[in-house]
């Protein structure tokens, strides 16, 4: 394993530790109680944020913004996006990682984040007429302005919003997600009514994260200090720029779609493709979201024992696949219906990509975890490794689909390189890093079977009954009720107990503490 000079907490001279060094393997039950406390508190907070999120996307769809509009918006997401994986050169990462006493280097984090945040977005604002027609979308570059003064303001909340992270304290997050969703969603919808277009979104985004750094910086008192040390600088920058970098890689493959479609087919197909893409991403950004905001903190805990960081791996993709299978199943077998009730007919184009783009997040989901899991144990140069290959997998993939099949060739271009390259590489670097094939076949055995017999419920019964809300429930629920049979099994193994086995109190406990697993990238 690589190593970083951590400096010494009593001389500040650099001293050769692990890179990023391992804690301790922390007491179970306190230990397991707290992440699931937190799993807890993040899985309410995200489901509640992307139920408002859908709601005022399709208020904005079906009255405010047409698919040119969203095109447009996607672009600047997109550019958005690809900045905030690097923007701190990953030396935030450290506050929730390094043991010790955080506040100790703290100061020299939010410098050089603050810094490296605001000569990027000085780059950007000079290169955004560039970067837009690159992209296919002129109009763009005015929204890139505006919505990448984010970039900034996230590089300034890192510090605060990693010792959240650091401390599990996901109640006092909700708090704050809250705040910026309520500013961020009135500030939109305002705008988009008085005409603002795609620009609505950017200005919303603005407020938002001044709501989130207040928000942040009260929460962890004490924590918007600069400062500089050279020696931690240093050390800090050997850590987080490998990091930063793998953010990138991971940040550019689920983006560089949005890049193709809008350079090859234009915004209205681009429209089409974001809100497939966003319909895509609810299983990710409400159960993969919650779960990654305590899931690297978990695993770095972990990471000192190989054995109970398979097992803890091993459970947490299961409760992950075994919740958003049935989600992805639903919302492609009823791709045209859902888009048609949702957001109205006008918007049906965006349903044929839909189907491939679920196997997509599906995949996503899993991706995710494993890239937590891997930057936990200092598999650094894998991840390098496993996102180049895939991003120079895909450019070359999306744009023969785009020419050949449109926003559907685009798709099925994700998946094919994805589930075909990708998904045998990452199990490569897991098994590396001691989680076996085994153990994440396990986990996924149950869900992917109960998932192939809801498919086939949905396809009958659907050709059966047709597209009629009730209809639509009555499929929807006879296939939850028999994917909730066929993953029955799985009970004990998602819970951590063994067969039978029940504590004193009558509550099942898991065995072993691990990052439980319940919910952009987009």
């Amino acid at each position: 394993m690589d190593t970083a000079r951590a400096p010494d907490s009593e001389t500040g001279e650099p001293s050769e530790t692990p890179a990023p060094p391992a804690p301790a393997l922390p007491a179970p039950v306190s230990f397991g109680r707290k992440v699931r406390s937190a799993a807890r508190w993040s899985l309410i907070n995200t489901v509640v944020m992307r139920l408002g999120n859908f709601a005022t996307g399709i208020v904005l769809a079906r009255f405010a913004l047409g698919p040119a509009e969203w095109g447009v918006y996607g672009i600047a997401q997109t550019v958005l996006l690809v900045l905030l994986s690097a923007n701190e050169l990953g030396v935030g990462l450290a506050i929730v990682r390094w043991e010790g006493d955080a506040r100790r280097f703290a100061p020299t984090v939010l410098t050089l984040s603050t810094l490296s945040s605001g000569l990027l977005y000085v780059a950007l604002f000079a290169a955004a007429p560039t970067v837009a027609d690159l992209l296919g979308s002129p109009d763009a570059a005015g929204v890139l302005r505006v919505m990448c003064l984010c970039v900034v303001i996230d590089g300034v909340a890192q510090v605060p919003g990693g010792f959240l992270t650091r401390e599990f304290a996901q109640g006092r997050r909700m708090v704050i997600d809250g705040l910026n969703f309520l500013l961020s969603t009135s500030v939109t919808l305002l705008l988009a009514f008085e005409g603002w277009g795609a620009m609505s979104f950017a200005w919303g985004a603005v407020a938002g994260n001044v709501v989130t750094l207040i928000g942040c910086g009260l929460a962890a008192p004490g924590t918007l200090r600069f400062g500089w040390d050279p020696a931690q600088a240093r050390a800090l920058l050997r850590f987080g720029l490998p990091l930063a970098g793998a953010s990138m890689l991971a940040l550019a493959v689920v983006n560089v779609d949005t890049m193709v479609v809008g350079a090859t087919l234009g915004n209205v197909s681009l429209g089409f493709y974001v809100l497939a893409f966003n319909i895509s991403g609810w299983p990710v950004r409400i159960i993969s979201e919650a779960a990654r905001r305590v899931s690297f903190a978990g695993f770095s805990r972990l990471a000192g024992s190989p054995r109970a960081l398979a097992q803890g791996f091993s459970r947490a993709l299961g409760v992950l696949i075994t919740a958003t299978v049935p989600l992805c199943v639903l919302l492609a077998g009823l791709a045209g219906p859902a888009i048609q009730l949702i957001y109205g007919g006008s918007w049906l184009p965006a349903a044929a990509a839909l189907p491939w783009l679920m196997a997509l997040g599906l995949i996503r989901i899993g991706s995710e975890l494993a890239y937590d899991c891997l930057v936990a144990v200092g598999q650094r140069r894998s991840l390098f490794l496993v996102q180049g290959l895939w991003l120079a997998a895909l450019v070359p993939a999306l744009l023969v689909g785009a020419h050949a099949n449109g926003i559907v060739g685009v798709s099925q271009a994700h998946v094919l390189v994805a589930g075909g390259l990708v998904v045998p590489v990452f199990l490569f670097a897991l098994g590396r890093g001691g989680i076996g094939a085994g153990l994440i076949a396990r986990a996924c055995a149950w869900p992917f079977a109960g998932g192939a017999v809801m498919a086939a419920v949905v396809l009958a019964l659907h050709h059966r009954f047709g597209d009629g809300r009730l209809a639509l429930l009555a499929v929807a629920a006879t296939a939850l009720a028999a994917y909730a049979v066929c993953v029955l099994p799985s009970r004990h193994f998602l819970r951590g107990t063994a067969r039978g086995e029940r504590p004193a109190d009558g509550r099942h406990r898991p065995s072993a503490p691990v990052p439980p697993a319940p919910p952009d990238m987009r």
